[in-house]
């Protein structure tokens, strides 16, 4: 249990940050009180009538932010808020009433102000003076005016306060703060002039307005698709989002540059550094917390931080990038989460893996600094790069999982996607490093008898073989591996790593080394690992291997190794050189089952060698829990019951089960506990648990903007 925070503990931060733009917006220090002088010494009266009366001065009786009208046309209705939300560079209307009917000769202006320093944006009317914004009188009916204000595409993204300035014969007329007329300016992909602009619809629906996706885990092979609710229009969310910002102290006048928006972002998803909003905690030990795997969306995750200010625990990379994709959508700027397959750590920076085996063909893991994630999963945005050449614009890489610094905070990116395609690494920021997770060769490196190390084998395939994503407007898996990489034996020149230590040797050719069924592996069964070999001499050999099997966490780290056997091939001499001998290596559930914990992917590793060599290769696959099946009918404005039931298929029973449900908008996180599920009896289905939740009908309810049904978890 996390303890809720006082106003003056909020995580390692105290007092009012001056930068902040909710936090200001209660308590507005600009000049604006009675007779109070601003920097230019003119004085600014709150509604102080003129001395002739108020027949002949002009004062403001109302000012309707009209979110009916500007909402649908921004796209922002969705934003479950009172306040108008609306997106720069594009016009909005208000409706302001006066004392009396505007005449020519009539003098006012729009003021909106956010953070406690900022320049004034202003929209003027009826002077030759220009403001910042333009304006216009779109119409005119007896003492109101509906007014048409363009805020600038590079404008400032936050929340403003808004006041009606009347020029008078003694000065300023001012009205007095209301936060009913407060307003969120978003980024607009859908404006051409904004860095973040996006070239088609279904890309803006997609990576903008759906509050729903998936994200893929497992590997290349077997796919595992985890729904996650990003929610960024729930109530709440916009605020949590700027509250962040607002926590970081990020200066206000920063907020209108995409470029340093993630940047920033992508170190406060994290609390390595600044207290950011998750905890990172990839053992097996959650106490205090929740467990990752138990989150099903952001809305939960961002509500907590912004109410207590301290870090939520806990996240792993697929938590890190489906907070960070709602932290970017919800401010308007296009974004998605991408799945990589083999994703490789350089962490030295070497543009190489190295993986270090014992002459025993174990890890050594003590000298073995770099590794390989069976997925990693990181963000992509949209957006415009003025600081690099124009052709590098488009999708950029963004990665909120802490790995490593990059200048002096954990964050990465933003990094071009073409150039990591094409090699330039050159370019900002950390590009090296995304270039190694998805095009590094890998080196596999063993010690002789003297203690030197021997380079054994390349792998030039291993690292980036699938990198995926959510298809547009589809619930199915779209692979984007093209974009990142050509195809290995193109001819395409790409960033090597220096020559690796010793010289590496010629082995017999191990044709295959892969799990049976190709790439598939059912959780409680049992598993075949196959091994052919393959020799191009016309001379019998053999060639001895010892294959290890363990348990891993997806980030490529030991859990535990259960099991350790020895296996021999022989060769014949045959007139067909190409022939191939085969083994099964089989591993029983029962062996596998007890050690997995948290953990459900397996590793194995083989170590092969002949009379004078040796030769090492790795592969990894996973099995999975199959979702529990989701039903409901959704009905606005009616109760609700979701119906969630969970079969134990496997032929043991299950201890200590936790369910969770989520629904964008209609559903906040709900879990239940259950110790126990008996297995699944032949012909006869075992229903966990049904009609559990109730969503309350309220004329705020409104359904998934993707219709989709609610996501579950277990």
């Amino acid at each position: 249990m996390i303890d809720r925070a006082t106003d003056c503990q909020r995580g390692a931060r105290s007092g009012v940050y001056p930068a902040s733009g909710l936090l200001q917006a209660s308590s507005d220090k600009r000049p604006g009180s009675k007779f109070e002088k601003t920097e230019s010494g003119i004085q600014l009266f709150d509604d102080d009538p003129d001395p002739r009366g108020w027949r002949e001065s002009l004062r403001v009786v109302e000012v309707n932010t009209c979110r009916d009208i500007n909402m649908p046309k921004h796209r922002t209705q969705a934003y479950d808020t009172e306040y108008l939300v609306i997106r720069r560079g594009q016009e909005f209307v208000l409706r302001v009433t006066f004392s009396r009917p505007v005449t020519p000769r009539d003098k006012f202006k729009l003021e909106f102000l956010i953070g406690a320093s900022e320049p004034v944006s202003e929209a003027t009317f009826g002077t030759r003076r220009r403001g910042r914004w333009p304006g216009r009188i779109v119409e005119s009916q007896g003492s109101w005016l509906l007014l048409g204000i363009t805020p600038q595409a590079d404008t400032i993204v936050g929340k403003f306060r808004m006041y009606v300035t009347i020029v008078t014969t003694r000065g300023l007329q001012r009205t007095k703060r209301d936060p009913d007329t407060d307003c969120y300016i978003l980024f607009n992909c859908w404006n051409s002039e904004d860095s973040v602009y996006y070239p088609d619809d279904e890309g803006r629906q997609e990576y903008v307005l759906s509050d729903v996706g998936a994200i893929y885990m497992g590997s290349k092979e077997t796919l595992l698709s985890r729904d996650w609710v990003f929610g960024q229009f729930d109530r709440g969310i916009l605020d949590a989002c700027i509250y962040i910002l607002d926590a970081s102290r990020m200066p206000i006048r920063n907020r209108g540059d995409a470029i340093k928006m993630v940047r920033k972002g992508s170190a406060l998803i994290n609390s390595q550094d600044e207290d950011g909003v998750l905890v990172g905690n990839w053992s097996e030990n959650f106490s205090g917390g929740t467990a990752p795997t138990l989150w099903t969306g952001s809305v939960n995750i961002l509500l907590q931080y912004a109410n207590t200010g301290s870090p939520v625990r806990y996240g792993q990379c697929w938590v890190f990038a489906g907070v960070f994709n709602t932290f970017l959508r919800c401010l308007g700027i296009p974004a998605r989460v991408i799945s990589n397959f083999n994703s490789a750590h350089d962490n030295n920076g070497n543009l190489k893996i190295e993986l270090i085996f014992k002459s025993d063909g174990s890890a050594d893991e003590r000298n073995t600094h770099d590794s390989i994630w069976n997925y990693h999963c990181w963000n992509e945005v949209y957006m415009k790069r003025p600081d690099l050449p124009p052709r590098l614009s488009g999708w950029q890489v963004v990665d909120a999982t802490p790995q490593e610094t990059s200048d002096g905070l954990y964050r990465c990116g933003p990094a071009s996607v073409l150039a990591i395609k094409e090699g330039q690494v050159g370019h900002s920021y950390d590009a090296p490093f995304i270039f190694a997770e998805v095009n590094s060769d890998v080196h596999y490196l063993t010690r002789d008898k003297y203690g030197n190390v021997i380079s054994v084998y390349v792998d030039k395939t291993l690292v980036g073989r699938g990198l995926f994503t959510k298809h547009i407007l589809a619930d199915t898996p779209d692979e984007v591996t093209s974009t990142y990489k050509h195809p290995e034996g193109d001819g395409v020149a790409v960033p090597s790593a220096a020559t690796s230590p010793g010289p590496t040797q010629t082995y017999p050719r191990i044709k295959a080394f892969h799990l049976c069924p190709e790439g598939q592996v059912e959780l409680g069964k049992d598993v075949d690992l196959v091994v052919e070999f393959q020799s191009k001499s016309d001379t019998a050999q053999t060639v001895k291997a010892l294959v290890t099997c363990a348990v891993i966490f997806y980030t490529g780290v030991l859990s535990n190794r259960f099991k350790s056997e020895a296996v021999e091939i022989t060769k014949a001499q045959v007139d067909d050189s190409l022939a191939a001998e085969r083994v099964v290596v089989k591993t029983r559930a029962q062996d596998y089952l007890k050690k997995l914990g948290f953990q459900r992917f397996l590793c194995f590793t083989g170590r092969f060698w002949t009379r004078r060599s040796g030769r090492a290769k790795r592969e990894a696959d996973a099995g999975a829990l199959a979702a529990p099946q989701v039903s409901g009918i959704q009905a606005v404005g009616q109760d609700m019951f979701v119906n969630v039931s969970f079969v134990n298929t496997f032929t043991f029973p299950l201890h200590n089960i936790t369910l969770a449900i989520e629904g964008p908008r209609t559903m906040t996180n709900r879990k239940r506990f259950y110790k126990y599920a008996r297995p699944l009896p032949s012909g006869r289905a075992c229903v966990l648990t049904r009609a559990w939740v109730c969503v309350s009908a309220s004329s705020n309810l409104k359904p998934p903007s993707t219709g989709r049904n609610p996501s579950s978890r277990k």
